[in-house]
């Protein structure tokens, strides 16, 4: 038996919207502003990786697809930890903010949930697909050129903002 704070069940991202629309409606549309974003990984001496991805949010689910063997892939499924972060955009404007993912990764074998993301996405085969399950988001921006913003998002927690001068 353990104790301290409750572990909350694993979340996707229709678990996400459902709990925060607006903010998982501005998280889309800034992964949509660009195709490659950043992906952290932890390497198998447990130092990050840090690479390029392309992400789809297709039937409630955030998914990474990979090139088969790909060091990200491979240390995915060796810890599933992730931390991805959207594009920032050129120049120093990031309309929308800063939007950060952590989670982990779960790679889908299923034959007809892959020919439903290759159906959708038409990515080069043979890939890994990983689908997510969200420990939090955050979205970084700046308001009224006076105050940078946090709002955090964690499983079972209402969202925080944070405010700073």
């Amino acid at each position: 038996m353990t104790s301290g704070t409750p572990v909350s069940a694993p979340v996707n991202w229709a678990g996400f919207a459902a709990a925060e629309p607006a903010l998982a409606r501005t998280a889309e549309a800034r992964f949509a502003a660009y195709t490659h974003h950043v992906l952290a990984t932890l390497r198998k001496d447990g130092s990050p990786r840090t690479t390029g991805l392309e992400v789809r949010f297709l039937g409630g689910e955030l998914w990474l697809g990979m090139m088969p063997g790909s060091l990200k892939a491979l240390d995915l499924r060796r810890d599933a930890r992730f931390a991805l972060q959207a594009n920032p955009g050129d120049g120093t404007g990031m309309g929308g903010g800063d939007v950060r993912i952590t989670g982990r990764a779960v790679e889908v074998e299923d034959p007809e949930t892959k020919a439903g993301y290759v159906k959708e996405v038409e990515p080069p085969e043979p890939f890994h697909l990983f689908r997510t399950e969200l420990t939090e988001v955050v979205r970084t921006f700046v308001e009224d050129d006076a105050h940078l913003v946090l709002e955090i998002w964690q499983p079972g927690k209402p969202l925080r903002t944070v405010r700073r001068a």
